[in-house]
């Protein structure tokens, strides 16, 4: 986030989500978690542990600035420049964060949020937003459709959270031709930039289906895409705050660069000061997506 603001597994789960309504019967679209993803199946979600001189010249010696600069601009700028989060992750083909440094032992997680902005996405980046804790807002470009959609959409971002590409309309990629796949992803991108003046880094498919041609144009657009570790809030067990908020840190999934998927849901929202809350006493500290290479 900008700054605006287990030992041995006992077993592997993968839950897919991105339903487009809070009821919607997840057993469906539950997946086998693997590495890569086929034309015309859902695509796996893995859990494994598998796989980023100022030139002061002065010569009249005149309004000299200190030795690390010329002035007040050069102490600006590097102040500026020490804001920057340093890149310390990268982003795993098991869908987790891995410190680019072996010898980092921090216990990070990556907090995401599909189907934004919906009705709450924007409550929800104001709690992470009090609570510091980083995530990335997956957009449907859908909810963009509207001018208060492109507000909380402008909202999100100035809070300070990276934004990150769901697809327009929310298909399952499978079934779409090459040219509607790339209508569903670049013109979304287009439409997020043209909002908050960013262009989209990270891509999640609806789903999490993705097609050899969608992987292709994601690296030819220099993005990256992502599944998850594992998510609860579209599972009809865990549409309330209290059993929602629980089974996120006492999951056995929980591990360090787990990428945690969650939606833009009300019970959601009411969970997410418990969820951070309780992956912190945990020992796991929400990762800023900046200090993603």
């Amino acid at each position: 986030m900008k700054k605006v603001i287990g030992g041995i597994a006992i077993s592997t789960l993968l839950v897919t989500a991105c339903t487009a309504n809070d009821g919607e019967d997840p057993a469906a679209d539950r997946l086998e978690n693997e590495e890569s993803v086929d034309t015309d199946e859902t695509e796996d979600s893995e859990n494994g542990e598998e796989d980023q001189e100022v030139d002061a010249e002065d010569p009249e010696g005149e309004e000299q600035g200190s030795a690390a600069g010329t002035g007040d601009e050069d102490d600006e700028n590097a102040e500026d420049e020490t804001d920057e989060p340093e890149v310390t992750h990268y982003l795993a083909s098991d869908h987790t964060v891995r410190p680019l440094d072996e010898e980092n032992d921090e216990q990070v997680v990556l907090l995401t949020i599909d189907d934004v902005p919906d009705e709450h996405g924007v409550e929800m980046a104001e709690t992470l937003a009090e609570l510091e804790a980083g995530a990335i807002f997956f957009v449907n470009g859908h909810f963009l459709n509207s001018e208060e959609g492109r507000e909380q959409l402008q909202a999100i971002h100035n809070l300070g959270f990276e934004i990150g590409n769901h697809t327009m309309n929310h298909p399952n990629m499978s079934n779409l031709s090459e040219e509607e796949q790339y209508a569903e992803i670049v013109e979304l991108n287009d439409l997020i930039e043209e909002i908050t003046g960013e262009r989209p880094r990270f891509y999640r498919a609806p789903f999490g289906v993705n097609t050899d041609y969608s992987k292709e144009l994601i690296e030819e657009k220099g993005m990256q895409w992502m599944n998850w570790t594992y998510g609860y809030d579209f599972d009809a067990d865990y549409m309330e705050a209290e059993p929602l908020a629980e089974i996120m840190v006492e999951t056995e999934l929980l591990r360090n660069g787990a990428n945690l998927l969650m939606h833009d849901r009300s019970f959601t929202s009411e969970a997410l000061e418990q969820i951070v809350t309780g992956l912190r006493e945990n020992g796991y500290e929400p990762l800023d997506p900046e200090r993603i290479e």
